[in-house]
């Protein structure tokens, strides 16, 4: 059911406050479907979890939308590198990016991990006004990486300055926060198609850059960043 930007939840079954409470959740939390329904169930709500998952499906992509106006800049130090997602019993590569202070810059779902995908992925961080060009960027020994980056350097999308190291202790911080995603990613036990796990990582990450503070109306509480999701949706606080 389409999205429109007056009423985000017209003709849904569910107030847009309990719904984005469902979404909001499971998003934030590692927790279940199964756990979704019993904890709904709780409050006197018959919430299916098959329902709570096209929310997820909708919302999720919507939530990333609407807080990436609101972004603080990133600083000028990104630590890139890649993990797992399973999609129909098949790894894909989930690209990732944050800067030294660990706030999340890109994130990028690829079926190869190849030069191509690479540059896609820097990319698409280098297109969100809210992230600096890179001064220097870090990743592990994956060899797409030089070539990637050479190539932006020619299109002159990263100043020839830019430096590319490849030092993996300097890379702690970016391997330390994909834990956030895949806890909850684990939980799902693998997505039957890559648009599913696009559409889950989307509303997973953007609520993971509003729990780590990078948003500019909401601070690290759990209050301020219920609100600002609230009037992102038009929500009564």
């Amino acid at each position: 059911m389409p999205i429109t930007a007056a009423n985000p939840f017209k003709w849904r079954h569910y107030p847009g406050d309990i719904i984005m409470w469902c979404v909001r959740w499971y998003l934030r939390y590692p927790i279940s479907l199964t756990q979704m329904r019993e904890m709904t169930g709780e409050r006197g709500l018959a919430i299916s979890p098959s329902c709570v998952w096209r929310w997820v499906q909708t919302y999720g992509p919507e939530l990333d939308k609407r807080c990436r106006p609101h972004l603080k800049p990133t600083n000028r130090s990104w630590r890139v590198d890649e993990t797992y997602i399973k999609v129909k019993g098949q790894e894909r590569f989930l690209y990732r990016a944050v800067d030294s202070t660990g706030q999340t810059i890109a994130f990028l779902l690829t079926a190869k991990r190849d030069t191509a995908a690479a540059k896609r992925f820097f990319q698409r961080g280098l297109a969100n006004p809210g992230n600096s060009i890179p001064r220097v960027i870090n990743g592990h020994q994956n060899r797409a990486y030089p070539a990637a980056v050479e190539e932006l350097k020619k299109d002159g999308t990263i100043r020839r300055r830019c430096k590319l190291r490849q030092c993996k202790y300097l890379n702690n911080v970016v391997e330390q926060d994909h834990r956030n995603v895949k806890r909850r990613t684990w939980l799902a036990q693998g997505y039957g198609s890559v648009p599913t796990a696009w559409r889950t990582l989307r509303g997973i990450e953007a609520m993971d850059m509003i729990r780590k503070g990078r948003v500019s109306r909401a601070g690290k509480g759990d209050v301020a960043q219920v609100k600002f999701i609230s009037n992102l949706f038009g929500i009564a606080a």
